[in-house]
């Protein structure tokens, strides 16, 4: 709707990105009427995702400088975004300014890594929540968190109730249900393992060790890189 005020979104992008944490709320969030989305990456190559095809960009790093809702989604990527200075610095560079400073699962740590969630609360995914208080934060098991201008989502499908809740915070209750409406989100899942309390023993194996077998020792390489950023 044009007689919306303006809004400007940017998302990051990077290689190994979980891309239903960007797709849930882009999809969402697009439909607040008179927004731009930036699907923002450190140049114009491709990204790849952890779905096996790839995303292209719309803007770089050195081409968006400011949006009034900077979003960084999750995945395996994370823990190299962790480690990039010009990543960690953009990040920065848009928060300074944003209005909302937001997250889909893994994508906190990369906020925290920023030094943008010390003394807040957070969401993550359930299996990576508990590193978010490396950086200074505040781990919260909820799907959704909000805590002044931060909000979180947790694990990838979070992101579209995430997306939700921030259209309703942006334009009202009434508008977010009518996009809730429009993209028929009324969820009815065959199967009730979507959380580490409802899944079986053998589920929850299964994983962790896909975990251990794309990203070993995850939790000693993220407590490592918050050392090296100088947290402590």
């Amino acid at each position: 709707m044009s007689d919306q005020p303006p809004i400007s979104i940017a998302f990051l992008l990077f290689d190994g990105i979980t891309q239903l944490d960007l797709m849930g709320p882009a999809q969402v969030l697009s439909r607040l009427g008179n927004t731009t989305v930036h699907l923002v990456a450190k140049d114009n190559d491709p990204v790849s995702t952890d779905s096996g095809f790839p995303l292209m960009p719309t803007a770089t790093m050195d081409e968006i400088k400011a949006a009034d809702i900077l979003c960084v989604p999750g995945g395996f990527g994370t823990l190299d975004v962790m480690q990039d200075t010009r990543s960690l610095e953009w990040v920065k560079e848009i928060s300074a300014t944003a209005t909302w400073i937001t997250s889909v699962c893994t994508g906190s740590l990369i906020l925290g890594a920023a030094g943008l969630l010390k003394g807040y609360k957070a969401a993550c995914h359930w299996a990576s929540r508990d590193q978010l208080a490396y950086f200074g934060a505040i781990p919260t098991a909820e799907r959704i968190v909000f805590d002044r201008n931060r909000a979180s989502g947790g694990g990838v499908t979070s992101g579209i109730d995430f997306g939700l809740a921030l259209a309703a915070e942006i334009r009202g209750d009434a508008y977010a249900k009518f996009i809730q409406l429009s993209l028929e989100y009324d969820p009815d899942p065959p199967f009730t393992s979507g959380s580490p309390d409802k899944a079986e023993e053998q589920t929850l194996r299964q994983y962790h060790d896909m975990v251990n077998k794309f990203a070993p020792g995850r939790d000693q390489v993220v407590q490592k890189i918050a050392k090296d950023l100088g947290f402590d």
